[in-house]
């Protein structure tokens, strides 16, 4: 077996089959009087308490995080289901951030949903 085949054999193995990442189908932004509110829809195969979407993020082009919304309990009979956040503070200038899910068995997905800041 070659390395390259090994590292990958050993990931898939060490990767939950069945789980699936929360999907983004939404972002809207608004500017506030202390910052920015953002309200993300997400949708996911929520299926109780040990398999659902549990949180999101904001983070700036360098991947730095801007701002958390946790999600404290499963979306079973409430998909997709929108949740914001309020108070964010971009940098100035900032054009664009990225919002990516997280769910309870396979943590944080890799896929960003790019959002356009129109000041």
């Amino acid at each position: 077996m070659t390395r390259i085949a090994y590292v990958f054999s050993a990931l898939m193995a060490a990767s939950p089959v069945l789980a699936d990442s929360p999907n983004i189908e939404d972002v809207r932004v608004e500017r506030g009087s202390m910052g920015w509110r953002f309200f993300v829809t997400i949708s996911h195969p929520d299926s109780g308490w040990d398999h659902y979407a549990d949180g999101w993020e904001i983070l700036d082009a360098d991947g730095n995080r801007l701002g958390y919304r946790e999600l404290h309990h499963p979306h079973v009979d409430e998909q997709p289901f929108t949740r914001s956040l309020s108070d964010v503070v971009l940098p100035d200038g900032t054009q664009v951030v990225f919002v990516r899910t997280s769910c309870s068995v396979e943590n944080w997905s890799g896929a960003l949903t790019r959002v356009e800041i129109s000041y």
